[in-house]
């Protein structure tokens, strides 16, 4: 007899977990978060600097190139979070997306079709056209609302030294009108869950083009517009769970995330109307989703609001999260080993970063 999708996918999301040394049964959600890196179609678009990435450019991005990257994207999308939820996840953040045609083809991919997700997509003013999104299971989630929310961020003249060894694809195009630094907005998703309002964040702060330390203003710039977005949530409801996720060009422990965020690294810590990061106590171990300089960094990252810490588990809750860094993803050869596989002259990979996730769970009643 065959297993309808509806049932197939309640038999799974329905897990016995030995918490606080109590069994019981509690249903489960992955969130995931991951940067597709350079996740571009093979057309020019005549108003974006894509021209790389079109079969005459610099890459030599053929429609087959392209195919391969789609059919890599879907495994590791399909699989995030396995470990715990043998099903795909509810959400997926992502970013470096060119546009909603790419999410539209990666969604179609045979690893993905049957998971129905939807997508929430708008383009941003990133002068290479790279976007943020959310893709989520229409079966479990409806959204209500969403918008993109711009980061007006300025280049100022600065003493801070130009750092011309930090090498990244993502330069900052600055307007020669008004200096404008053109970067990602950052979407703001609400909906239920399962009959239960949650809010999500999807980010993509500025590059560290120029340096770190030049560049840190911008990212503080995001951080404050995030804390912003939380705090008017809260504002119209202190309940408000909030879930914020993205490729933050910075650590757990800079300044961006620590100070103008306010996150904190102990659930014990969080005060009422703020945020845990749980990937800072990976950093501190040595993990990481990024490697620069032989050395490794949690720029992927997914925080939760201090109403998702709660103890009772009647309604949805943070549970715990991960890095999703299986073995396939990692580059086994020459000057990069041990890094995340990307794209190469000679090989389609995956993406310069790991992915990142987290779990919510609820007791089954």
């Amino acid at each position: 007899m065959r297993i309808g999708p509806v049932l197939f996918c309640r038999v799974f999301f329905i897990i016995s977990f030995n918490i606080f040394g109590q069994s019981k049964k509690y249903r489960i959600h992955t969130v995931a978060f991951y940067n597709f890196e350079n996740c571009f179609d093979t057309i020019n678009d005549p108003n974006t600097f894509d021209e790389d990435w079109t079969p005459a450019g610099s890459q030599h991005w053929t429609f087959d190139k392209y195919l391969k990257k789609l059919d890599n994207l879907s495994r590791v999308l399909s699989e995030i979070g396995s470990s715990e939820n043998p099903d795909a996840p509810t959400f997926i953040g992502g970013c470096e997306i060119e546009n909603r045609g790419v999410l539209e083809d990666v969604i179609q991919q045979p690893k993905l079709v049957d998971k129905e997700y939807g997508i929430i997509h708008f383009d941003s003013p990133d002068k290479r056209g790279i976007d943020v999104a959310l893709l989520y299971r229409k079966r479990y989630f409806q959204p209500t609302t969403y918008t993109n929310i711009p980061l007006y961020v300025y280049q100022k003249e600065t003493k801070a030294k130009i750092d011309s060894d930090e090498k990244t694809d993502d330069v900052l195009e600055v307007s020669s009108k008004n200096k404008r630094v053109y970067t990602r907005d950052q979407l703001l998703v609400t909906g239920f869950l399962e009959g239960e309002e949650i809010h999500l964040i999807v980010n993509h702060w500025p590059s560290r083009s120029g340096g770190e330390q030049r560049s840190s203003p911008f990212r503080e710039a995001a951080g404050k517009l995030n804390r912003k977005i939380m705090d008017s949530l809260q504002q119209i409801n202190p309940n408000a769970k909030i879930i914020t996720m993205g490729d933050l060009n910075d650590g757990p422990y800079n300044t961006s995330v620590k100070i103008a965020l306010g996150a904190k690294a102990k659930k014990a810590e969080v005060p009422q109307f703020g945020i845990y990061n749980p990937f800072e106590e990976m950093a501190k171990k040595g993990m990481g989703t990024i490697a620069h300089r032989d050395a490794w960094d949690i720029f992927d990252q997914i925080m939760v609001s201090e109403t998702l810490l709660k103890t009772d588990y009647s309604s949805w809750q943070y549970w715990k999260a991960g890095i999703y860094n299986k073995p396939f993803l990692v580059q086994t050869s020459g000057q990069f080993k041990g890094y995340p596989l990307r794209h190469s002259a000679t090989e389609i990979g995956f993406s310069d970063h790991f992915p990142v996730y987290i779990y919510l769970i609820k007791e089954k009643k």
